[in-house]
Formats: C-alpha cells, structure tokens, sequence
C-alpha cells in the first residue's frame, strides 16, 4: 500500500529534496498536500508531476494570480492552513514541515492531528513553540522525527536509549566561509562573501547563521528541547568537512559518532523509510576526511555568538522567541547592507540583554499567536536599534 504524504514548504529546499525522493519511488507514495507561499510556478509542476490535487499557497496575491488561471485542471488550491481538515480526511502516514521561519510554526501546529509522523526540518519552530508541539504530538499520538542533519543523527542513535544515559554530545559546525580569515576581515566582509558556504548549498539567510556560528546555537537548544538534555552536556566543534554530524559519549564509556556525506537526502530518506532498510545510493566511506577530522574548539573571539548559550535557560520560555527574531532580522539588515557583518552579533547581544526582554527568560509560550505577536514587535525593535 502506498504511503500518504505532505510537504509543507514544498518548493524550499528541504521541500525539493523530499520531493525528489518521492518523485524516485512513484510505486510507493501518494502525496495529498503541497504548499508554498509564493513560489507557484515550481508548486504546480510539482502538482502536476505526482498528480497532487490539492495545494495551499499562503500569499494572498499569488493565490488570487494562481485562481485566476483558467488552465488549471483537478488541483483544488487553498490559501489558508485551517482548510487542512477538508483537504485531509484521515491522517496521513507522513508530513513534512519544512516551511522556513517562525511562520512554519502554526502550519506545523494544524497538521500534527491529520498526520501518524511528521517530520520537522523547522529549527524556529522547535526552538520557539516546542512545548505546544509536544502537546500536540502527545494528544494526538503522533511520531516526531527531527530532519536537521545534526538532530537526525542524534535521534537514530537515542531512539532506542534513554538520554539519561549520554554524559555529553558534540555538535559539529564547519566554521562557514571565513573560518581561516582574520577577525578583521571578517569584521566588513560583504553579503555575497558570507553567503558562499564551503560545503552546503544553502539558503542566504541560513549561510549567514552559519558564518556566525549562530546555526550551531540554535541547533543545541533544538536538541536540548527534543531530548532533553542538560544544556552543559552539548559541545561545539569545528569539523571543517562537515562529515561528521555529532559525537555522543555515555555514562558506560561507549561513544558513538554518526558520520554522512554532505547531503540533506540522507537524513530525509532515512525519515520517510524508517526502519524498512530501503537502500539509497550514496557515495563511499570517505577515509581521507576520517584520517582527518582535525576536530578544533571555536574561537570565541572569532565568533562572539557563543556567548549566547550562557544566557539560554534549559526550559522552554519566549525568551528563544526574541533571540529567533532579532537573530532573523539582524540578518536581513546585514543581507539588505544597512548594519556591518560584526554589527549582526553586536546588536544580538545588546538586545538579548535588554531589561525590556529579560523578563520573557521566565515566560512560557502559551499559545502561537504569543508567539507571532512578539515575533513582530522584536523585529520592529531591532529595526530601530540598527536604522536611526
């Protein structure tokens, strides 16, 4: 029988991966839901390739363009989340979120009751609205794997171990584009520089997070949410060939290190065939980069970001949410050439150290639109801060 999916952010990266995939393995898939928010002439390809019938697009001009195209034929389009519950009348076998920013965290919440997995490659969801996730995933008794390549493989190695058991876990980080550059380089180096990862290909707004080193932030208060770890357990270091995704040592000596070219296909395939040993053609065990793994402590003067981690608390609070926000829109001010490289963390710090915002260290999320609310109102903050 065939599985049934979804793909929220079908027309993003990891959406096109998962696509692909799909596309692949035609006998062993039926996809009932594709989104996007703008991208519409790559969705209705999409469409139109797996014989989807229904599609969402959010923006609201691109949804009038798109009902206006009389050429349409047997694709029912939406353009809001909350129609799910007509499109999807039984839980399909597996979602994936991947829909980009805070904005992935209401649709990511609507879907959880019509769908037996989902699988979430959305760190700004996980990092700002976990314990609403969790509520749903529990009430629902839906399955959860997370698709950022980091968490994916801590995931497969803890599935079956208790994380009381990891005495410490080591998150990798490539350094990005300047990791062999002087801080004074660094200092006024310019979008097009920043953005030129060294292995991935990637989104500008997530290569510039990779560039500061505020990726690798995130991704430990991520898998400190999902596992529930000890934020001092989790360490960062620099693997330059981005070969190994994480180091996991427990309480018996036993150490474990998950090891993977550098592909996003890995992790998704691996979350979509779970447990059905489904063979996916990847390259050979590098042995170069395993002679080498030249594994180095980051320079904290070189990326001041890590000081961050110092102020996170272990539980859940909309503190996460401002340092998402401002992290988010710092970035684009940096992408738009307002403030300087240096100036993204800079202002970071001054923010998160705020009297305005320390309150919200202690402050729970109760619900999304919490969330959204103080989303708007941090970036309009920071705006300020940067742009007078």
């Amino acid at each position: 029988m065939k599985k049934k999916i979804a793909i929220l952010g079908s027309t993003g990266s990891i959406g096109k991966t998962t696509f692909n995939i799909i596309k692949k393995n035609p006998k062993d898939f039926k996809v009932l839901l594709l989104t996007t928010n703008k991208n519409v002439k790559e969705i209705l390809k999409q469409a139109n390739i797996l014989k989807v019938k229904n599609i969402i697009v959010t923006s609201k001009n691109h949804y009038e363009i798109i009902k206006k195209n009389t050429k349409i034929k047997n694709i029912k389009i939406y353009n809001n989340f909350d129609e799910v519950k007509s499109i999807l009348k039984k839980k399909v076998d597996y979602t994936m979120s991947s829909i980009t920013g805070i904005a992935g965290l209401k649709p990511t919440l609507n879907i959880i009751r019509f769908t037996k997995t989902i699988a979430i490659a959305n760190k700004e969801s996980i990092i700002c609205g976990w314990n609403l996730i969790e509520q749903q995933l529990n009430k629902y008794k839906t399955k959860f794997i997370p698709v950022d390549s980091e968490h994916f493989s801590i995931w497969s190695v803890l599935e079956n171990s208790k994380s009381k058991n990891v005495e410490e876990i080591i998150l990798t980080a490539s350094g990005g584009p300047f990791l062999k550059k002087s801080i004074s380089f660094i200092k006024n180096a310019n979008p097009e520089l920043a953005i030129k990862h060294p292995n991935w290909k990637m989104g500008k707004k997530i290569s510039i997070d990779s560039a500061t080193l505020m990726n690798k932030i995130f991704e430990v208060i991520e898998a400190q949410r999902i596992f529930k770890i000890e934020k001092s357990k989790f360490k960062i270091l620099i693997h330059p060939k981005s070969y190994i995704h994480s180091i996991i040592k427990f309480n018996n000596g036993l150490i474990k290190i998950v090891a993977h070219d550098t592909s996003m296909k890995i992790p998704i395939f691996n979350s979509i065939y779970l447990n059905e040993n489904k063979k996916l053609k990847t390259k050979k065990i590098n042995y170069k980069i395993l002679n080498n793994l030249n594994l180095s402590q980051p320079s904290k003067n070189k990326f001041p970001s890590l000081k961050v981690l110092r102020i996170i608390k272990n539980k859940v609070s909309l503190f996460e949410t401002i340092l998402i926000s401002a992290n988010d829109e710092l970035v684009n001010l940096y992408l738009n050439r307002n403030i300087k490289f240096n100036d993204i963390i800079v202002n970071l710090h001054k923010i998160l150290n705020s009297k305005f915002f320390k309150p919200y260290l202690y402050k729970k999320p109760t619900n999304v639109d919490q969330i959204i609310k103080l989303n708007k109102q941090v970036r309009l903050k920071t705006i300020n801060l940067c742009i007078k």
